[in-house]
């Protein structure tokens, strides 16, 4: 039987189709989301909050209800939050607000900047990113495309009178969770992609690179990280990155 010129066979099979996609489509509601088995997501996130922006949510409502003028808000990944782990007074001892999230990229922290940052009214934020973007966390993406992500979220705080410093990614030889991705000459690549971006636009840039990197590209060791991790600073690590950018915020 011919419908149409259209064979019967074909007919039922375009029914079919439609009728699966509307039945997928239904199973990504609203509510089926909220009510799916959690995925592991980099930064502790989630298919309702990517960015992972209730994290610092309750906090930025109390901080906002105590304005600082001398506020500055470091925006970054593990490095950043870890920082306030192991020099817990560098923040206390300064008007200084962490906002590192472990295993974030460029991108969810372009999404959570307004919230975090921006919010807060600081007057200066500090920005470091790249490394979880090299390894992949949430898939792949250029060098230029996390440059454009943090020179996006320069932009958003220059509107918002908001001074900024955009920090060198720390070197590393390779990622300890995602091995093999000689990111080493990538580093050397963003980092100076961003240089020139600050020195072209109303931006410092902040280079913990040179005075922590060893002869090969990697994160001095023993010195600034253990032999076996590469990538997060130690004690004197931190030490070292809070005197440079010390000197860069003149405090």
């Amino acid at each position: 039987m011919i419908f149409n010129k259209t064979p019967l066979h074909l007919i039922l099979i375009l029914i079919t189709s439609v009728i699966n996609s509307q039945t997928l489509i239904q199973a990504g509601s609203l509510k089926d989301l909220k009510l799916s088995p959690k995925i592991a997501i980099a930064g502790g996130g989630t298919p309702m909050d990517w960015a992972n922006l209730e994290k610092y949510k309750n906090n930025n409502k109390e901080l906002i209800k105590v304005p600082d003028e001398n506020r500055v808000v470091f925006m970054g990944n593990s490095i950043t939050e870890n920082w306030s782990s192991y020099r817990k007074d560098f923040f206390i001892d300064n008007p200084f607000i962490n906002r590192g999230i472990g295993g974030q990229t460029s991108p969810q922290m372009l999404i959570r900047f307004r919230s975090d940052v921006v919010n807060l009214k600081p007057k200066s934020v500090v920005i470091m990113a790249g490394t979880n973007d090299i390894a992949g966390n949430t898939g792949p993406i250029s060098i230029e495309n996390t440059a454009e992500n943090i020179f996006s979220m320069a932009e958003i705080a220059i509107v918002n009178n908001i001074k900024v410093f955009i920090c060198s990614t720390l070197p590393a030889i390779d990622f300890p969770w995602s091995p093999g991705l000689e990111p080493a000459q990538k580093i050397i690549k963003l980092n100076s992609i961003l240089k020139s971006y600050c020195s072209k636009n109303d931006a410092i840039f902040v280079d913990y690179y040179h005075s922590m990197s060893d002869s090969k590209g990697g994160l001095k060791v023993p010195e600034y990280t253990a032999e076996n991790d590469l990538v997060h600073p130690n004690v004197a690590g931190y030490k070292e990155m809070e005197r440079i950018i010390l000197s860069s915020l003149k405090l």
